[in-house]
Formats: structure tokens, C-alpha cells, sequence
């Protein structure tokens, strides 16, 4: 099960991950949203290698109708995101042998013979693709970026968790495979669009 310690542990350098992809809704533990679970079972962190930068595009509902005197009204229903990224030759996986992390601190742990093959052992391109073949409703997506309007208190220490945790389904994704390795890995160029539930 995952933990604030667990997920501090999984970041490489002081920040999370921008993404993770999760079966469930978040977890509050000592004041951070944390995915409730196992990695690589119940979450996926995403990789930030060679990642592009994450757009959101809002989508507004709402009913406009002009009345007679030619004033519009308009009847806001809410607000839904559509995010989207993409990757440019991401490792097609995150090391050369099976993902374990240790289930307390989230250290990677690699082998003497293991290599990382992912800057910061997030998902590779064949976890991502195996998320959406699996994923044919919605799930959760944790963003860590500058948000600080998402926090009452203390919004300028915010930097180093999730703030931002929506539920969404797949609108798009395609993946190229940009260059095929020897023996170890594979190189792809995946891009997804998700669309807020």
C-alpha cells in the first residue's frame, strides 16, 4: 500500500512525477492526495522523460439563449478539462528487468545487473499502453504542477505533492514505435488525450 513516505521515495528530484494514472480516488496521509494501493497494480507513475508539457484545454457547459430584448443569458452547468501529452522517445520500459520497489521507503530497487532505462524509473511506453488497452472506463489522474489556488493554508509549500486529482476517461491515444533497440529496449513516441468525467 502506498504512503506519503512511499511516494516521497519515488521522486528523483524533490518533485513528484507530473502524472499518475489510478484505479481509485485519492487518499489523503498527513495532508498529501496519495493513489490508494499498489504500484503496477492499482497506480502507474508516469515518467517526466522527455516528456512534453501537459495542456489543458477547458470545456465549459453551459446553455446560451438570447432573449427577446437581445441580451444572452447563459445557464453554466460546470467546467470539465481536457488534458493532454505526449512523450518523445520514451523507453519502451522503465528498467531491464521487472519493477520492484521497496514497499516502504519507494526506492527503486535495481539489481547488479539491472539497468534504468526511464531518467526517473517512471512507467515506460509498454506500462502506458497496457494502462489504456486495460482502462476502457474511467479512472483517476494525479497532477503535480504549480496550482496554488487549489490549497487553503500554506500554498507556496505545495510544490512537492499531487494537487490536483480528477477523474477522467481516454479521448485519444497513439504511440509510434520511433526506434527499436538491440536486445534491451525499444524508443516510442506516445501521445494521449484524457477528458474530465
Amino acid at each position: 500500500m502506498s504512503t506519503a513516505t512511499y511516494m516521497s521515495g519515488r521522486q528523483k528530484w524533490g518533485r513528484p512525477q507530473a502524472m499518475v494514472f489510478s484505479d481509485k480516488p485519492a487518499i489523503l496521509d498527513n495532508g498529501f492526495y496519495i493513489p490508494d494501493g499498489t504500484e503496477m497494480e492499482d497506480f502507474i507513475i508516469l515518467s517526466d522523460h522527455n516528456r512534453d508539457p501537459i495542456s489543458f484545454k477547458n470545456n465549459r457547459i453551459e446553455n446560451k439563449v438570447r432573449n427577446v430584448n437581445g441580451n444572452l443569458r447563459s445557464y453554466h452547468i460546470a467546467d470539465k478539462l481536457n488534458i493532454s501529452t505526449s512523450w518523445k522517445t520514451l523507453p519502451s520500459r522503465a528498467l531491464s528487468s521487472e519493477q520492484n520497489f521497496n514497499s516502504v521507503t519507494g526506492q527503486t530497487v535495481i539489481g547488479a545487473n539491472d539497468l534504468a532505462y526511464t531518467a526517473d524509473n517512471g512507467a515506460g511506453g509498454v506500462d502506458i499502453l497496457n494502462w489504456y488497452e486495460n482502462h476502457k472506463g474511467s479512472f483517476w489522474v494525479f497532477l503535480a504542477y504549480d496550482k496554488l489556488t487549489n490549497f487553503d493554508t500554506d500554498q507556496y509549500n505545495r510544490l512537492g505533492q499531487y494537487n490536483e486529482v480528477l477523474e477522467v476517461m481516454f479521448e485519444d491515444f497513439n504511440y509510434d514505435v520511433a526506434a527499436r533497440g538491440r536486445s534491451t529496449h525499444d524508443f516510442w513516441d506516445i501521445s494521449l488525450s484524457l477528458e474530465e468525467v
